[in-house]
């Protein structure tokens, strides 16, 4: 970076998105799922931005995911016509999704109760037009969902094809985060899919129709080896990456777009502490590292340009101020870092760290262009 680099000029904590990385990120997940012969629907809350979505949907046939409502009513105002809402719906926000699909955008829900099932229903005959959904299905144990065996699987089918409401399965293989390496990351992808394909033939097996077979989770998008029986893949966080998928062996971290831009503001020389002006507030207390082999505290520090300081890491996080220090058994004392020095910090959940902030900081990706400026939205 250059005395003139406009890094140097902002005021931190700011967002920062470096757009090579994540076209390169984009670029890979989408020829990674076309080479798997199925379909990708990428998930838009990691970023909730308009412009990071056009980049996504682009490669994909315009189908998206989104995990609030807030988000699929941006989506829509923006002309996204083929949405998931993949968090299980309540009755209460059904109006909405009706008023969205009336304006035209074929927005899809998720349930796994027949209570969501029969106010899906009475939305769909109540309102102004049906409102498809989706069975989900557990296929680890994560989260919510029926087990594809589960009686309750066609018997909630049953009611939604009467009236013309069933779509498909979903599953979203979230235990895949606790898993490294190809091989384990491969036969988790692999018990996704099973376990999704049960469902569907249970499905069919009862008469019912299941065209839509939806899986993922961005571990086994980059890890399935076979998807048969699926016909699409939702992933999110690809767009960005972070320490935990690079944990994982899902990524490297040249491959992590997204960073904290913080300045040193002081120290604790005899702690071995610098301080920064980059808490949790802008970092996120997720410390979703902390169980793997490398904990990377709240975030990994890196010089201006990205580049990764040796083992050292913010070790902890108030407020408005982070602690930098070697992590704990490194050799390494650090280097000398002033105050008003910047550094960037790399984050544990780029989902996370996102959310603390109104807009990203774009290096563009010719390097050359001015920086950009990109808002995101928040709310449900």
């Amino acid at each position: 970076m250059t005395e003139s680099d406009p890094l140097r000029d902002l005021t931190t904590p700011a967002l920062i998105l470096d757009e090579a990385r994540m076209h390169r990120n984009i670029a890979r997940m989408n020829a990674r799922i076309a080479a798997l012969g199925v379909a990708l629907r990428p998930h838009l809350k990691t970023a909730k931005s308009v412009d990071v979505a056009r980049l996504q949907l682009a490669g994909a046939g315009g189908r998206g995911t989104v995990s609030t409502l807030k988000e699929a009513e941006v989506m829509a105002a923006e002309g996204v016509r083929d949405l998931i809402y993949a968090v299980g719906v309540t009755p209460q926000k059904l109006a909405r999704v009706a008023q969205l699909r009336a304006a035209g955008c074929d927005l899809t829900v998720v349930l796994d109760s027949l209570a969501q099932a029969c106010a899906v229903i009475a939305a769909s005959r109540e309102g102004p037009c049906p409102i498809p959904a989706l069975i989900e299905i557990d296929s680890d144990g994560h989260r919510s969902g029926l087990r594809p065996d589960d009686p309750a699987l066609v018997a909630i089918g049953r009611q939604l094809h009467a009236e013309g409401l069933l779509r498909g399965i979903m599953t979203h293989a979230g235990e895949s985060y606790r898993v490294v390496g190809a091989d384990a990351l491969a036969a988790f992808a692999e018990q996704e899919r099973a376990a999704a394909t049960a469902a569907a033939e249970a499905l069919r097996e009862a008469g019912l129709a299941c065209g839509v077979v939806s899986v993922g989770s961005t571990p086994t998008a980059h890890a399935a080896r076979d998807l048969s029986g699926v016909t699409e893949v939702r992933a999110g966080v690809y767009v960005f990456f972070d320490l935990v998928m690079a944990g994982l062996g899902v990524c490297t971290l040249d491959d992590i777009a997204l960073s904290v831009l913080t300045t040193v503001i002081g120290h604790q020389k005899d702690r071995g502490w610098t301080l920064v002006d980059a808490g949790w507030m802008a970092l996120s207390s997720d410390r979703g590292t902390a169980q793997q082999a490398t904990d990377q505290g709240y975030g990994l520090v890196c010089d201006l340009d990205g580049r990764p300081l040796a083992d050292l890491i913010v070790i902890s996080a108030n407020q408005e101020h982070g602690i930098i220090a070697p992590r704990p058994g490194a050799k390494t004392q650090g280097p000398d870092l002033p105050v008003g020095a910047r550094l960037r910090i790399l984050p544990n959940h780029a989902c996370n760290t996102a959310a603390q902030h109104d807009a990203y900081a774009v290096i563009t990706a010719d390097g050359a262009s001015p920086m950009a400026f990109w808002p995101r939205f928040r709310g449900w």
